[in-house]
C-alpha cells in the first residue's frame, strides 16, 4: 500500500520541481532613444517597406540586385549558418525529453578450460549468445537547467536569421551603391573624352596658327598641356570603372567581368526618402534584433550555470531478453530487466561551478552593452545619413549653378580672346575650372544617391523582407522561422 501511495507522490513532487527556473527572466532593457533625429524628412511614407531600389527606374539595376541576392555567397554562408543554430536547438532541446534506444546483439564466445575457475562439468566452452534490448534514459530538469540552454539556443538561432537578414540589408545597399559609383565613373569618363577632344581640336588648330605666326608658341604649349592634363584623366577613370565592375561582379557571385549598363546617372530618379520615429529602428534592423537575441541567450545562459549548484536526476531503464539459442530468445525465461535511479549532488568543485556563473554574468553584460552600444551606432547611421542627404543636395544645387556660371565664363573668354581683349591664359583658365566643376557635379550626384540608399540601409524596414524572398535560400530546411507580431515563432520538424 505505501508503495502504490510512494510512487504517485513522488511523480507530482517531480513535476512540481520540474517547474523551477533559476536565473533572471529576459526583459527588454530601457533603452534611451532621441525623440527626433536631428535632420528629418518632412515626407512620411510606407516607402521604407518596398523594394526601394525600383524607385531609380533602372531595369538593369533591378536585374543586379536580383542576381545578387539570388547568387551571392554570403547569403549563402549566412543561410548555411541559420542551418547550424536549428541543429544546435533542435540537438539540446532533444534534453527535455526521454532517450530511448534499442539494440540487438548476437555472438559466439569460446571460454577458457584452463582458467582459475572451472567450467561447471557437462557445460561445453563454446556457446552462443543472443540479445534484444529496449533501454530509455531521461535527466529530469528540476532547476530548468536544459530548460536555460534551450531558451539560449533558441535565442542563438533567431540571432543567426537575423543576421541573414543583416546580410541581404548590406548586399543590396552595396549592389545599389556600386552600380551608381559605376555609372558615375561612366559619366565622368564620358565628360573627360568631350573635354579632350575638343581640346585636341584647340591643339591642331593653334598649330596651324603657330604655324601661320599668329599665335606665339607658348600659347601652343599651354594648350598642349591642358590637353594632356585631360587626357591623362581618362586612363585613371578606365581602371576605376573596371575595378568598380569587377567589385560589382563578386558581389553577384560571379567572376570578374563586364557590367551591363542601364540608364545613365541623370535619367535616374531619386527615390523618396524614407520617414520615421528613431523608436522604429529598434524594430526595423536587423543587427538591432540580433544583438538584442545574443542578449537572450546570454542571459538564460546565467540560469543553466546556476543550476550547476543544484541536484542532478537521472532515470535509467532496460527491458530485453538473453539466451544461449536463438529460438529461446523470445520465452520468459529469457527476459531481463533493470531500472535505476541516480541522484548526483556537487559538494566541492574548488570553485568551478561559481566561476562558470561569474563567466555567464560578465558574458551577459557584455552582451547588454553591446545591444545599448549598437543602438546608438544606429541613431547615429540614420543621423549622418540624413545630413549626408540634405547637404549633398545642398551642394549639388551650387555646383550646378557652378556649371552653368563658368560653361557662360569659357563662352566669353574665348570671345575676347578671338577679338583680341584678353591672353589665352584666361580662356585655359575657364575651361580648366569649367572640367573640374563638371567632374565634381558628376560626383556629388553620385553622392545624392548614394546619401539616399545609405538612409534604407541604416533606417532597415520591411523591404528586406521581400529582399529575403529573392534570395532563393531555405536556411531551414527541418524547421522553420516565421514572425507573429513582434515576436519571432520556431517550428521544429516532427
Amino acid at each position: 500500500m505505501r508503495r502504490s501511495v510512494f510512487l504517485p507522490v513522488l511523480v507530482l513532487v517531480l513535476v512540481g520541481l520540474g517547474g523551477c527556473l533559476l536565473g533572471p527572466n529576459y526583459v527588454r532593457p530601457t533603452v534611451e532613444t532621441p525623440a527626433t533625429f536631428r535632420f528629418e524628412s518632412g515626407e512620411a511614407a510606407e516607402i521604407a517597406n518596398a523594394a526601394w531600389w525600383e524607385q531609380f527606374q533602372d531595369p538593369v539595376l533591378n536585374e543586379l540586385i536580383a542576381t545578387a541576392l539570388a547568387d551571392n555567397k554570403d547569403i549563402k554562408i549566412a543561410a548555411a549558418r541559420v542551418d547550424q543554430f536549428l541543429g544546435q536547438f533542435v540537438t539540446t532541446r532533444a534534453g527535455l525529453f526521454p532517450q530511448v534506444s534499442a539494440g540487438v546483439q548476437a555472438g559466439r564466445e569460446r571460454e577458457s578450460q584452463s582458467g582459475p575457475i572451472p567450467l561447471p562439468a557437462g557445460l561445453p566452452p563454446v556457446f552462443n549468445d543472443f540479445q534484444q534490448t529496449l533501454s530509455a534514459s531521461w535527466e529530469i530538469d528540476l532547476f530548468g537547467k536544459v530548460r536555460r540552454e534551450t531558451e539560449a539556443a533558441r535565442a542563438s538561432l533567431l540571432a543567426s536569421e537575423e543576421g541573414r537578414r543583416a546580410v541581404i540589408l548590406s548586399l543590396v545597399a552595396s549592389v545599389a551603391t556600386a552600380y551608381i559609383n559605376l555609372r558615375s565613373l561612366d559619366q565622368q569618363l564620358a565628360i573627360a573624352k568631350a573635354t579632350t577632344a575638343s581640346r585636341l581640336e584647340s591643339v591642331n588648330v593653334f598649330t596651324l596658327r603657330f604655324k601661320g605666326g599668329d599665335v606665339s608658341q607658348m600659347e601652343l604649349a599651354q594648350s598642349q598641356s591642358e590637353y594632356e592634363a585631360s587626357a591623362a584623366t581618362i586612363p585613371q577613370l578606365e581602371a576605376q570603372i573596371a575595378q568598380q565592375e569587377d567589385a560589382l561582379s563578386v558581389l553577384m557571385g560571379h567572376n570578374p567581368g563586364d557590367i551591363l549598363r542601364g540608364r545613365q546617372l541623370s535619367e535616374l530618379a531619386i527615390p523618396v526618402v524614407p520617414a520615421g520615429l528613431p523608436s522604429d529602428l529598434l524594430e526595423r534592423r536587423p543587427d538591432l534584433l540580433q544583438a538584442e537575441q545574443n542578449l537572450v541567450a546570454a542571459n538564460a545562459l546565467i540560469g543553466a550555470a546556476r543550476a550547476l549548484y543544484f541536484p542532478s536526476i537521472s532515470l535509467t531503464g532496460l527491458f530485453g531478453s538473453a539466451s544461449g539459442e536463438f529460438s529461446n530468445l523470445f520465452k520468459g525465461p529469457a527476459k531481463i530487466w533493470t531500472y535505476a535511479g541516480s541522484l548526483t549532488v556537487p559538494i566541492f568543485t574548488a570553485g568551478s561551478i561559481s566561476g562558470q556563473v561569474k563567466q555567464a554574468e560578465a558574458q551577459q553584460q557584455q552582451a547588454l552593452f553591446q545591444y545599448q552600444q549598437a543602438i546608438q551606432v544606429a541613431f547615429q547611421e540614420v543621423d549622418d545619413a540624413l545630413v549626408g542627404l540634405q547637404k549633398s543636395r545642398e551642394q549639388l544645387m551650387v555646383l550646378g549653378r557652378q556649371v552653368d556660371a563658368l560653361r557662360d565664363y569659357a563662352k566669353f573668354a574665348r570671345l575676347r580672346y578671338e577679338g583680341g581683349y584678353t591672353s589665352y591664359i584666361e580662356v585655359l583658365d575657364a575651361e580648366r575650372s569649367l572640367f573640374n566643376a563638371q567632374l565634381s557635379y558628376t560626383q556629388t550626384t553620385g553622392t545624392v544617391f548614394s546619401s539616399v540608399i545609405a538612409l534604407y540601409k541604416a533606417m532597415g524596414g520591411g523591404w528586406v523582407v521581400t529582399a529575403e524572398q529573392m534570395t532563393h535560400q531555405t536556411p531551414q530546411q527541418e524547421g522553420s522561422i516565421s514572425r507573429k507580431g513582434g515576436d519571432a515563432i520556431v517550428e521544429l520538424p516532427r
